[in-house]
């Protein structure tokens, strides 16, 4: 094999490998701190087996507080709330009910996201005091078809494998700030 040849090949490998990793919703900023307010940005890179999107629902997960949708020009905007396991404090208020999904839809079919684009679909809340993993859940309904990104694996966070994974937030504590007295 030439170097023309080698260096061809490469390139397509690695050109196969990037469109395999961004074949999956993901998160534009994948780890937080707990307890902040965070902004939780969805990439969908594609449609449904080359069909346009026209629904995202996602799946607000268990622990992230007073989730608050960011608006789309051409997309229209719905929630639901439910009942929580696990009441919380916010401004000196308990709060039994919670944002649990948030729902875009293209308003008309010439707002819906072609297969051959990609766009950002956001929502922000606060995090919960404790560090660890937290999935979100899309369900992506297109033209024709739909994927639901809700794989998560049984151990670890790590999604080789995963035909329909959720995506990943990494909620790190804050770094500890050492103090020097001189």
């Amino acid at each position: 094999m030439t170097n023309k040849h080698l260096i061809g090949a490469l390139c397509s490998g690695l050109f196969a490998l990037a469109q395999a990793a961004q074949a999956h919703i993901v998160l534009t900023e994948p780890q937080a701190v707990a307890g902040t307010y965070y902004k939780a940005t969805l990439r969908v890179g594609h449609g449904c087996n080359g069909s346009a999107t026209t629904s995202l629902a996602v799946q607000v997960p268990t622990g992230f507080e007073g989730a608050k949708p960011q608006p789309k020009p051409g997309w229209s905007l719905s929630s639901r709330t439910a009942k929580l396991a696990q009441p919380y404090t916010s401004h000196g208020k308990t709060v039994t009910d919670d944002v649990v999904e948030l729902r875009w839809a293209a308003s008309t079919r010439e707002a819906a996201l072609p297969d051959d684009q990609f766009d950002e679909f956001a929502f922000m809340g606060r995090l919960p005091d404790l560090a660890g993993p937290m999935w979100v859940k899309v369900l992506q309904t297109c033209e024709s078809g739909q994927n639901d990104w809700s794989d998560i694996p049984a151990h670890g966070t790590s999604t080789r494998g995963l035909k329909l994974p959720a995506a990943l937030l990494d909620v790190q504590l804050a770094p500890v700030h050492q103090h020097h007295n001189h």
